[in-house]
């Protein structure tokens, strides 16, 4: 095994504190009351969801959803095509990189706290396009539409 690239090395002032080392119930979110058409409607049930996923994001970093209405089926089908996806070469991923125009996309080299994650992310919309403010300004009604990029392979990643 060789080096590893500085840009991957976080300052000691950053790095996890190794003072916990196990760890339990991992947030596990309940997404059924967005799916429901009962709750829809039922802003404290979103607040709810809202309120457990924020928790979550603040205190581990990551969650775990059930309910959320995606049938198994379609689930792995998704993760089969995902798999085959990152298992290309970074040159047959790269090509759809996302950059200032293209949001949706292939990206290797996002940083927290200056220092290069160890992940690949592809992003993509569901339903295409997709419509974004175009500022931060909430007077400004201008809309911006985004639209996927895909890659040649696979094709069922479509």
């Amino acid at each position: 095994m060789g080096e590893v690239d500085p840009a991957f090395i976080q300052d000691p002032e950053h790095r996890p504190k190794l003072s916990a080392t196990e760890a339990e119930g991992i947030p596990l979110i309940d997404l059924s009351p967005l799916n429901s058409s009962d709750n829809i409607s039922d802003p404290k049930a979103i607040a709810g969801v809202v309120r457990e996923i924020g928790n979550a994001c603040k205190e581990w970093g990551f969650f775990q959803v059930i309910n959320h209405g995606v049938l198994l089926d379609k689930h792995k089908k998704i993760e089969a095509a995902a798999r085959k996806f990152f298992a290309q070469p970074l040159e047959e991923k790269r090509k759809i990189t996302r950059d200032e125009k293209s949001l949706f996309g292939y990206y290797d080299t996002e940083h927290t706290k200056n220092v290069r994650d160890w992940k690949e992310v592809f992003d993509f919309a569901v339903e295409e396009p997709m419509l974004m403010p175009a500022s931060l300004d909430p007077e400004d009604k201008e809309e911006t539409k985004w639209t996927n990029r895909w890659p040649e392979y696979p094709p069922e990643l479509r």
